[in-house]
């Protein structure tokens, strides 16, 4: 079976940073345990990090959101130290500029993958949208997140996010 493991910018300014919430690191030790089985498994590993410019503020996502946040070159861009310390060197990186991937929805599209399963954060944002485009590039893949290893900082929403999510035929594991 051929399986694919998707995190979510599980990035410094979503866990201690400037949006920075309560549980955000708590999922941290499901992600590294899931990069690891992946890798062990010889499947893809693949990472979304939010990415922003200093022209963040003009932008619609900024105009909506007005927190200066992941800015290509600060700490807060960085993945969190733990799970940067899982990856390899094949595992690939997607930077976007707003919630869903556009160019991991086009990575996707010629790959042929049994199963994609998501995790990171915020689940009600960043990993609902990615995992739509999964779903969009993939339609005969089984799209899953996992509960245990993804968040938000509204706890209401995280579990709307995963109504919807299964609502759109993703299995959410270990709700």
């Amino acid at each position: 079976m051929k399986k694919c493991l998707i995190v979510v910018d599980f990035q410094n300014d979503f866990i201690d940073g400037a949006l920075g919430f309560d549980g955000a690191i708590d999922i941290k030790n499901n992600i590294v345990k899931k990069v690891e089985r992946f890798h062990r498994e010889k499947q893809d590993v693949l990472f979304t990090l939010d990415t922003h410019t200093d022209a963040y503020l003009k932008s619609e996502e900024g105009q909506n959101l007005p927190v200066i946040h992941c800015v290509k070159g600060t700490f807060g861009h960085l993945l969190q130290q733990d799970v940067k310390d899982a990856t390899k060197e094949k595992d690939l990186f997607f930077e976007k500029p707003t919630f869903p991937s556009l160019e991991l929805g086009n990575y996707l599209l010629d790959k042929d993958y049994d199963e994609i399963e998501l995790c990171g954060l915020v689940s009600n944002i960043c990993v609902i949208s990615n995992a739509v485009i999964a779903k969009a590039a993939q339609p005969n893949a089984h799209i899953v997140v996992d509960a245990l290893a993804t968040a938000s900082f509204d706890k209401e929403l995280h579990e709307k996010a995963l109504d919807v999510m299964e609502g759109l035929h993703i299995e959410v594991r270990n709700r």
